[in-house]
């Protein structure tokens, strides 16, 4: 026999998720939060994880809504474990990633008199959120309506925003009268507005009068509409596309390596390669090197696409155009000259020149972090997901070529603190592979992302071990400081491995630790086997930032 909840706003609560089709549900264990894990884990339609880590839990949500696209659920306890969410807020707020946050809490008026596991937890987080809610106790009047719009209107801003939206739920006691039968409560309405665009037609004239249009993408996921409306402005060389890895757009004449060509450019070359019409679409961009030559470019206009956000990276922001990038490129496409512009040949030629010094370089590697990248780029079954962890592992991935496989790093806030656990989320939700591709530190720094029931056999994990954050040792500026500080406090340098990490997780575990043994394992390890699989690819002592640095002296 069933047994739900007797709380009226958590069964209204329930109700609500299940008109709008919200069915995953991640619940961190804890006793003011009993009344939901014991009704949701009660409710057909609801797929129920359980997490015990609430900061592991929320990036492993964060990955399922990737996976799923449409919002998570993530409910824990009061007190320090609603804060432990925060982390994969900010990062879920700035990728527009649709998190819906439950936060048990004592009664509000237990605030703040030293009443156990309680703090300060309406609006906890409306610095990085969509929408705070807070919802009354049952024995508040009418809290029934009350709560039933409140959640309703919390439901459609996350569906709208595609961000994290938090309700708090204060609840008396007793926690733990249940009963057998629901009430049946009436259907709902969506009333979740649908964006309209119509383009102004100054728009239209700018870019037909514009000779050197460069579109820079930044993080995104995949989108074959995006894909095509890009390939037909680039077919007859009238534009020139950035992206990166991590845009998930895959043709032949965009311009996949940003930092390959870029790099050793100087003040003349700014200008020579400069854009009259700079357009960005998606989210955070990784090249640092793209940044600062956008901004000594001074493009006349710069349009940015986007529904939520509209950041003047480049300090050039002339148009804030608040609408999907499809939307705007298929009114674009009805009225655009797509003529031939020698802007496009100016930057096919450097591309040419780069991707042959590139292979040059390629010939020469020593084993390293570096050659690594290289191996695993040729090796990785076309099947996969390839999520990268942040810092180094994201850099590096932008040199080389994965492929049509989608690639996925948290670049909202760009840490290193949930990359393992988001990528376990998403592998837990997706019909295909995954594959994580991570540093050392941030793997250790995440390994609560494994500790769970539900990873699939076919996940794999490689970690580079390079035994420190080799990233210190990379970009300008730590070289200043004593090497000693730089080691103890800055990179960390360490001697750990992950052998009995991956074993007491129920990984198993391979480490390699020269060229010749990585060759030989890579052919197996994508095979398919009764348990997941960790790599551990050891590069400590070896010159892995040199051999990047003399990398880009080449170019």
């Amino acid at each position: 026999m069933k047994k739900y909840s007797s709380k009226r706003s958590v069964q209204v609560l329930a109700h609500l998720l299940q008109q709008y089709g919200i069915s995953d549900i991640i619940i961190s264990p804890g006793s003011r939060n009993a009344p939901l894990a014991i009704h949701f884990s009660e409710i057909d339609s609801f797929n129920c994880f359980s997490i015990v880590d609430e900061r592991s839990a929320a990036f492993v949500g964060m990955g399922m809504a990737i996976s799923e696209k449409k919002p998570v659920v993530i409910t824990c306890t009061s007190g320090s474990a609603a804060a432990n969410y925060y982390p994969a807020v900010t990062e879920a707020f700035y990728s527009n990633i649709p998190l819906l946050i439950l936060t048990a809490d004592r009664p509000t008026d237990y605030t703040d008199i030293f009443d156990g596991q309680t703090i300060r937890q309406n609006n906890l987080f409306h610095q990085h959120s969509y929408g705070d809610f807070q919802l009354l106790e049952d024995s508040k009047d009418d809290a029934e309506n009350i709560n039933s719009e409140t959640i309703k209107k919390a439901i459609e801003l996350c569906f709208e925003k595609r961000g994290p939206v938090h309700i708090n739920i204060p609840l008396e006691e007793p926690l733990y009268e249940l009963v057998s039968e629901l009430p049946t409560f009436p259907s709902v309405e969506h009333t979740i507005r649908q964006k309209e665009y119509e383009m102004p037609s100054n728009l239209a004239a700018d870019w037909n009068t514009s000779q050197r249009i460069m579109i820079l993408v930044g993080t995104r996921d995949y989108s074959a509409e995006l894909e095509n409306q890009l390939t037909q402005l680039v077919k007859n060389h009238t534009v020139v596309v950035l992206c990166e890895t991590n845009s998930n757009l895959y043709h032949e004449k965009f311009f996949k390596h940003i930092d390959r060509y870029i790099t050793g450019f100087t003040e003349e070359d700014y200008r020579q390669y400069a854009p009259d019409l700079l357009i960005t679409v998606g989210q955070n961009v990784v090249s640092k090197r793209v940044k600062q030559f956008l901004r000594s470019a001074h493009p006349k206009q710069h349009w940015h696409l986007d529904e939520v956000w509209q950041p003047d990276t480049y300090f050039a922001l002339t148009q804030k155009i608040e609408v999907k990038p499809e939307l705007f490129f298929s009114k674009l496409l009805n009225f655009a000259t797509l003529e031939p512009k020698p802007y496009y040949n100016l930057w096919d030629v450097l591309r040419d020149k780069k991707d042959l010094k590139h292979e040059q370089y390629l010939n020469l590697a020593e084993y390293s972090d570096f050659y690594f990248f290289n191996k695993v780029s040729h090796s990785v079954p076309e099947n996969y997901n390839i999520h990268f962890s942040n810092s180094s592992a994201i850099r590096y991935a932008q040199l080389f070529d994965f492929g049509k496989r989608r690639i996925y790093c948290n670049r909202g806030t760009s840490g290193i603190d949930g990359s393992t656990s988001t990528a376990m989320g998403f592998a837990i939700k997706n019909e295909k592979p995954t594959l994580l591709l991570t540093g050392d530190l941030s793997f250790m720094y995440d390994v609560n992302g494994l500790w769970n029931q539900y990873i699939p056999p076919f996940t794999r994990i490689i970690i580079f071990n390079n035994g420190e954050g080799n990233i210190f040792k990379i970009i300008p500026g730590p070289g200043n400081a004593n090497s000693n500080t730089v080691d103890e406090f800055i990179s960390t340098k360490h001697h750990k491995n992950v052998e009995f990490l991956a074993k007491h997780f129920g990984f198993s575990y391979t480490k390699v630790e020269d060229e010749m043994t990585l060759d030989r394992v890579m052919e197996n390890f994508f095979k398919a086997d009764i348990q997941p699989k960790i790599l551990e690819v050891v590069t400590a002592g070896k010159s892995n930032a040199d051999i990047l640095k003399t990398y880009f002296k080449s170019l």
